[in-house]
């Protein structure tokens, strides 16, 4: 590349005018034109060749060129572009038969028989690159990452670019734009070979070297018979030559490795389904999804804005239907376009329908179904089943545990299986965790493999055998909330269970898609006695996940299998449990009424006073909550009586629970002097230590109860004493890790620091109680927006806040 201004003067300088002319900077032009900063500067400083037509167009748009300013601009941009010319160097040709030593140096052959000279245009040649798409969207920050590669590459180091991705990303697509996008960089050629990594027998190294060497000038006669050698060759014929390859649809790294320049101001691009992890020293670049405006922006290029303007609602919905994967966008925008008279609305409804929308994403020879098959049929025979069995797993994402089941395979081999499948493109894995996902289009290709080569019977056991596994996981996951029970879980591999609560947590937190649906299946099957011993166990982590609207059907399938045990204990129990997730989890507080009455009605028949005690604290909770406050005192009250004559721990931790939420009501109906009376006697019972075999659950109870007391002295506007109970409840929850029960709590310290002048505290407080309220959709979110908002106003009103002030 020319570093004077002989060969590009005239454009730079033009260019130079027109822009001041137009009143922009370079990086002004840069945007308007969709080229990069360092473009314009080189171009405007003769540092790069004349550009390509295409870039001209989009400067003189930019600079708002009339048709002859864009032709007498393009006129000079042409005076700087390399001419074609032959270009003689000296290669080894053997006299007779093949080359038999290195042919590195291009120089002379190893048998010393003397070197031929040829000639070698630069063009035209056999491998030129193919046609680029006028209608192509996006990837402007990936095409700016390879622009800024051709501008600044090192022939010390010549760059090599892998762009993978799953299939229909559009990689070769983007890898074709971008070459002749970086073509004015790389005047002596551009070369693009296409490897066939999809067929079933790919092209072999060797043969590619072959056909680039005879692309870049290289007589039959030069190219040597050994696949080293060639290698060789192409290296040298490359040292000190600016040309871009483009090696496409790879299969592997060997296929790659021989035919990557050593040294050259040389750029080489490769495309493959697969992620190339074993090839050293290079540039990955890995499509994504587009978004859903980039989306909607193919189509409207592919069918024009007319229509998409007439349906924008239905583009969108098409956008989304398809995944935003290019293939498929461009699939249902071409068969939009060979049918002009039908409305993007009627292709929306169609693809609407999960069992043909891979029917229906087709368009002549292009169909999504085939770019699927192509990458499912490269695979091994157990991540075939693997890729297929994972789409019978619920929920968003799996784990390798999960497929293994589904797959009846070793948990190793399934687990290299879906790294496989991640690295072929047709598995997305999470980020930060060992979990895998499909695109939405690729889930269901693999359900329909699933139909294709599985018998039915296959599929119930495989469901089966990983709903059995993954319920009795989650039972025992769960029972290590359990103070009294936790010595009963039981895991069905205890080499990978969970080691602790907070693994527990974790475990049944990522599965939480696949326990549901097995227990829905095992209700469903009639399995009832596991149904009801996994809700059962789950019964202290749910008060641990109150955000979970889940709750409520897990009960109701516990209800529903208790029943059906004809187990009226069970029954009373799990009514009670429904009761609360109406209540708590749902806000259902007229479900939540009736459910609490049914389970007083059966624990009454069977004289089960504790969950007597339980049904009475939930219908009042549910009467508060629909306004009839006296109603729920009522019943409270009546719940305390129960409950207080019992001795057994468990009614003592009901009694809690009861006093702490008849307290509650007092208050609010303007008692606070008994509220506190109640909540004092709530701590005392817990001072007490009611349950000796869980001290950490009495802590809890007993942060609960002084959370109250904290609440009742500040509708007392006893302040100060306000805020030691209520630290000490944020802090007893934040240790416990309970959402849940620790952000109401601080939202109750917030606003006890407000009143206490302590506004920046306050602020920090209540900002974050309200950000994690939000996340979990819970109703006093708007309680802290309100706080926040008096916060404001308090500022507007007394200017800037000390924020080390009351501290």
């Amino acid at each position: 590349m020319s570093t004077g201004t002989s060969a590009t003067g005239g454009f730079g300088e033009r260019l130079h005018a027109l822009r001041a002319g137009a009143g922009l900077s370079q990086e002004e032009l840069a945007h308007a034109a969709g080229v990069s900063v360092r473009a314009v500067s080189d171009l405007e400083r003769g540092r790069a060749r004349g550009p390509q037509r295409r870039t001209v167009e989009a400067l003189a748009a930019a600079l708002k060129l009339d048709a002859a300013g864009t032709r007498e601009l393009e006129r000079a941009a042409s005076l700087g572009r390399p001419r074609t010319r032959p270009r003689t160097r000296p290669i080894a040709e053997p006299a007779t038969g093949p080359a038999t030593g290195h042919a590195g140096s291009g120089t002379r052959p190893a048998s010393g028989t003397g070197t031929a000279s040829i000639t070698m245009p630069v063009v035209p040649h056999a491998l030129a690159l193919p046609r680029a798409l006028r209608d192509f969207t996006a990837r402007g920050p990936a095409l700016a990452r390879l622009q800024t590669l051709a501008e600044d590459l090192d022939p010390a180091h010549p760059p090599v670019t892998v762009i993978c991705g799953q299939p229909g990303l559009g990689k070769t697509t983007f890898a074709v734009h971008a070459a002749h996008t970086l073509a004015p960089h790389f005047p002596d050629g551009q070369f693009a070979v296409d490897l066939r990594g999809m067929d079933p027998r790919p092209t072999l190294a060797r043969d590619a070297l072959a056909r680039l060497l005879r692309a870049l000038g290289v007589a039959d006669s030069a190219v040597p018979a050994d696949t080293d050698d060639r290698c060789g060759l192409l290296r040298s014929v490359l040292h000190d030559r600016r040309v871009l390859l483009l090696l496409d649809n790879a299969a592997d790294e060997e296929q790659v490795r021989p035919l990557l320049p050593a040294h050259g101001p040389s750029l080489t691009l490769v495309t493959s389904r697969h992620t190339l992890a074993g090839l050293e020293a290079v540039h990955r670049t890995e499509l994504a999804l587009l978004r859903r405006e980039e989306a909607v922006e193919l189509l409207t290029r592919i069918i024009g804005p007319e229509r998409v303007q007439r349906e924008s609602q239905a583009a969108r919905d098409l956008a989304d239907l398809c995944g935003r994967l290019p293939l498929a966008v461009r699939i249902a925008g071409q068969r939009l376009a060979s049918r002009p008279g039908e409305s993007i609305a009627k292709l929306v409804a169609q693809l609407a329908a999960h069992e043909r929308r891979l029917d229906t994403l087709r368009a002549g020879s292009l169909q999504v179904r085939t770019a699927f098959d192509l990458s499912y049929r490269q695979l091994s025979p157990a991540a075939r089943i693997v890729f297929r069995r994972a789409s019978l797993a619920a929920g968003p994402d799996f784990s390798p545990e999960t497929v293994a089941l589904l797959a009846d395979l070793p948990l190793r081999q399934a687990a290299r299986c879906t790294q496989d499948l991640a690295d072929a493109g047709l598995l997305q894995p999470h980020p930060t965790v060992d979990r895998y996902r499909f695109h939405d289009l690729l889930a269901l290709f693999a359900g329909e493999q699933v139909a294709e080569e599985d018998e039915p019977a296959q599929v119930i056991a495989a469901r089966d055998r990983a709903d059995r596994w993954t319920l009795r996981r989650a039972t025992a996951a769960a029972l290590l909330f359990d103070a009294e029970h936790r010595q009963d879980a039981t895991d069905p591999d205890p080499a990978t269970a969970p080691a602790d609560r907070e693994g527990a947590h974790a475990w049944l937190e990522a599965e939480r898609a696949q326990w549901l649906a097995a227990l829905g299946r095992a209700q469903t099957a009639g399995r009832h006695r596991e149904v009801v011993e996994a809700a059962e166990a789950m019964h202290w982590f749910s008060d641990r996940t109150l955000h979970w609207e889940l709750w409520a059907q897990v009960f109701q399938w516990s209800v529903d299998s208790a029943r059906a045990l004809n187990s009226r204990r069970d029954e009373a129990v799990h009514l009670n449990y429904l009761a609360w997730a109406y209540n708590i989890c749902l806000y259902d507080h007229t479900s939540a009424l009736t459910t609490a009455e049914a389970a007083l009605d059966v624990a009454r028949e069977i004289d089960d006073r504790l969950q007597i005690g339980w049904a009475l604290n939930y219908a009042a909770e549910a009467l508060h909550r629909l306004g009839r406050c006296e109603e729920s005192i009522t019943r409270l009250h009546e719940a305390v009586d129960q409950l207080s004559h019992q001795s057994d721990a468990q009614s003592r931790l009901a009694e809690l629970s009861t006093l702490n939420t008849l307290g509650r009501h007092l208050r609010q109906a303007g008692r606070t002097h008994e509220a506190l009376i109640t909540h004092q006697r709530s701590e005392a019972i817990c001072s007490a230590d009611v349950s000796s075999k869980s001290p950490d659950l009495s802590g809890l109870y007993l942060a609960s109860a002084r959370q109250h007391i904290g609440n009742d002295l500040a509708a007392l506007h006893r302040w100060d004493e306000a805020e030691t109970p209520l630290r000490f409840a944020v802090s007893r929850f934040e240790t416990a890790r309970m959402p849940a029960w620790c952000e109401p709590a601080r939202l109750d310290l917030g606003r006890v620091l407000r009143r206490l002048g302590r506004h920046q505290e306050a602020r920090e407080t209540l900002t974050a109680a309200h950000e994690a309220l939000t996340r979990m959709n819970h109703p006093r979110q708007t309680e802290a927006a309100t706080e926040l908002r008096e916060l404001d106003k308090l500022s507007e009103d007394t200017g800037p806040v000390d924020p080390v002030r009351g501290r």
